[in-house]
């Protein structure tokens, strides 16, 4: 009976260290899709946009010509599209174009009987380099580079010699601005930006009594959005 329980006693302790054992054996159990959490996907602006634009401009035509032409006002709105790099964690370098149709335009009268005229610029377009600082989908960013309008001038000059003359030219000059961009999802970003564009000057009106030698400086801001493929 002794002998008996002795041999129990250590079965017992066997059976129990086997399964103590097998506890602390990795399990091979395929695991549960609740075992395991995807990371969230980065955001990140590399890639190409297209998207549209509006906004308010006003501006003044350069060297005392604004006397003649006004100083030009009103609403523009066009079409964008670039190619953004995330170059690292924070910075995004880009390319950036657009052309916008304007009615930013002016009719002066001086303030004399004999004379009035009038400016405006009634299409722009900009080619631009883009620096940005980047917070997840939060985007701060400056950008400059080429800018051509189409600029159209009139004068209507009944004084000693009356002169009637009108001109429209593309003139080339350069843009410079800044704004904020968010990623509101994954493909469709909003923006809001200042943008100042300065045309180069043109002779106008030679060899008569309104000669000048007139250029023209527009600000503007603009809102957007950009579609992102």
């Amino acid at each position: 009976m002794k002998k008996f329980l002795l041999a129990s006693v250590a079965l017992a302790s066997l059976v129990t260290a086997g399964a103590a054992s097998a506890a602390d054996l990795p399990s091979r159990r395929a695991p549960s899709s609740y075992d395991y959490a995807a990371p969230a996907p980065v955001f990140t602006w590399t890639g190409f946009y297209l998207g549209l634009n509006a906004g308010y401009g006003w501006g003044s035509f350069t060297n005392g010509s604004d006397q003649l032409f006004g100083k030009p006002s009103g609403f523009s709105g066009g079409v964008t599209g670039g190619f953004n790099w995330q170059a690292a964690q924070n910075f995004v370098l880009g390319i950036e174009g657009d052309w916008d149709l304007t009615g930013i335009n002016n009719r002066t009268q001086l303030p004399f009987f004999g004379f009035n005229g009038g400016g405006k610029l009634t299409s722009l377009a900009t080619v631009r380099g883009r620096l940005g600082f980047a917070a997840d989908r939060a985007l701060i960013y400056a950008t400059g580079g080429l800018a051509m309008g189409s600029v159209s001038v009139n004068v209507n000059d009944w004084r000693a010699v009356p002169f009637f003359g009108s001109s429209s030219s593309f003139q080339a000059g350069w843009a410079l601005g800044a704004g904020l961009e968010y990623a509101f999802t994954d493909r469709i970003s909003g923006k809001a930006e200042y943008m100042f564009t300065s045309l180069g000057s043109k002779e106008l009106f030679a060899f008569s009594p309104d000669w000048v030698n007139a250029g023209l400086n527009v600000s503007q801001i603009r809102a957007g959005v950009n579609y992102h493929f």
